[in-house]
């Protein structure tokens, strides 16, 4: 079989997670890197050989033995990069955040179908088995009508900052960052919300540094969904309702290697283990683009371009709730 030959835009930590996960998928290629220098390419190729290094992002977008470009940037230059890749029909997996708001976003996915282009959101989480477990025993009705979702994630950065953390010109803080992983798992779970409530506490540069957001469902659930980096939290999640509740350990949004299920009807706890990913987790992701390259489609049936769009639309709901702004507005 021909492998999907892929090029990375962006070499920085997440595309060195993404990298060495590429490893664990049998028909993939890491064909060609790209980067605004040379000495960072051939620092990265180091420990990921790749065929071709290039030193601008031009480069790398031009290249015809380029099948598909993972968008490894931060996500204050999304929409720049994406367009570009998508100006030369390249296949696309962008980071989350998407973009920094949901005209950003539309123009994308807009620009992609006039080009009859793939494009995805690199939202790994809703591949991972432990998330694909979750969503199975809630399909089941073991937790019955869900009427509670509390998720967190949170964690004080370490200096050197990233460049991203703090900066509004990059879409920095709290929210864009880390807060998309609570969001993103409420609305898988519940849909959109018929009423969101949100509150932040501004960082010196005035990003976001905490985010607090509740969701309201007409028919009676409630999600709290919070993120941090003023506090290491223990990054959970817990789903309740009239039959049982489900609770995602420790970095919930990752491979975790197990879920806990507790029934309500029998008062039993269940604890439902899973292997150790072989790499970071991000295999999962990258097989199903490949699945969709190989069916020629332009975009992914589990991670869909509504379901990108909804998640930008709530996203700016809640910025506007809490007053968070950035220059890209």
């Amino acid at each position: 079989m021909k492998k999907i030959r892929w090029g990375i835009l962006g070499c920085g930590k997440i595309a060195r997670k993404f990298a060495s996960d590429l490893r664990f998928v049998q028909d993939a290629e890491l064909i060609a890197l790209g980067a605004r220098e040379q000495t960072t390419v051939d620092e990265f190729a180091k420990d990921f050989p790749a065929k071709y290094k290039h030193d601008s992002y031009e480069a790398l977008v031009t290249n015809p033995e380029v099948d598909v470009i993972y968008v490894a940037t931060p996500h204050g230059l999304h929409h720049e990069h994406v367009m570009l890749c998508l100006k030369h029909k390249k296949a696309v997996l962008c980071e989350k955040a998407f973009s920094i708001n949901l005209r950003q976003a539309r123009e994308m996915i807009d620009f992609a179908k006039k080009q009859n282009t793939f494009i995805m959101e690199a939202f790994w989480t809703g591949f991972l088995p432990p998330y694909l477990k979750m969503k199975e025993l809630l399909s089941q009705g073991k937790v019955g009508n869900i009427k509670f979702l509390n998720a967190e994630f949170g964690f004080i950065p370490t200096p050197p900052f990233a460049s991203r953390i703090y900066d509004p010109a990059l879409g920095g803080g709290a929210l864009l960052d880390i807060g998309v992983y609570p969001i993103f798992l409420a609305l898988d779970v519940l849909g959109k919300p018929d009423h969101i409530d949100a509150v932040m506490t501004p960082a010196s540069t005035g990003v976001d540094e905490q985010c607090s957001v509740r969701f309201q469902y007409n028919h009676g659930a409630i999600a709290q969904l919070f993120c941090s980096f003023a506090a290491n939290l223990a990054t959970g999640a817990d789903i309740a309702g009239d039959r049982g509740r489900i609770r995602l350990s420790h970095r919930f949004h990752g491979p975790t290697t197990q879920l806990e299920y507790y029934s309500t009807t029998v008062e039993t706890r269940e604890v439902i283990r899973f292997e150790e990913a072989a790499g970071f987790g991000y295999e999962y992701e990258a097989r199903h683009v490949n699945e969709c390259l190989r069916k020629n489609l332009t975009e992914s049936p589990v991670l869909s371009h509504d379901r990108t769009l909804l998640l930008m639309q709530t996203l700016e709901t809640i910025r506007a709730k809490a007053g968070i702004k950035y220059p890209a507005d």
